[in-house]
């Protein structure tokens, strides 16, 4: 399905991201045990924090982008890929690697199954991260 500009799910894409917008994002990012993503604004240079859903292996944390460059975190990124994750109440500096070759629906396979299932429903454009944590 192509939308809006040529790109899938154009109608979907907005309504989705409206709504994570408004509503969804400034409710979890005060969760307590919310993994959040933080990037700097590439036009603000402000911090920018995403509420993302991931793992960690080792140094390293995966997660996947449901609209791949169309998100604006992943934009970020382009712009910036220094970044700090928020995991269990934890900051860590790292820096962010976007994986256009990886398969993001097995990557998903291996993430947890209550984010990645909203991922799969909602995303139109997956594309794997990898967060290089720097050592501690």
């Amino acid at each position: 399905m192509t939308g809006v500009a040529g790109h899938k799910g154009g109608r979907k894409f907005r309504v989705v991201t409206a709504l994570q917008r408004r509503v969804v994002n400034p409710l979890t990012r005060r969760l307590p045990g919310q993994i959040l993503l933080e990037t700097t604004g590439r036009v603000t240079g402000r911090p920018r924090r995403t509420p993302v859903g991931g793992r960690r292996v080792g140094q390293e944390f995966w997660l996947v982008s449901e609209y791949g460059t169309r998100s604006q975190y992943v934009r970020n990124i382009q712009a910036d890929p220094r970044v700090r994750v928020r995991l269990s109440g934890r900051w860590y500096a790292g820096t962010a690697h976007l994986l256009p070759d990886d398969d993001p629906v097995a990557r998903l396979a291996t993430l947890p199954r209550g984010n990645s299932a909203v991922v799969r429903a909602v995303g139109t454009d997956l594309l794997t991260i990898r967060v290089d944590l720097d050592a501690e």
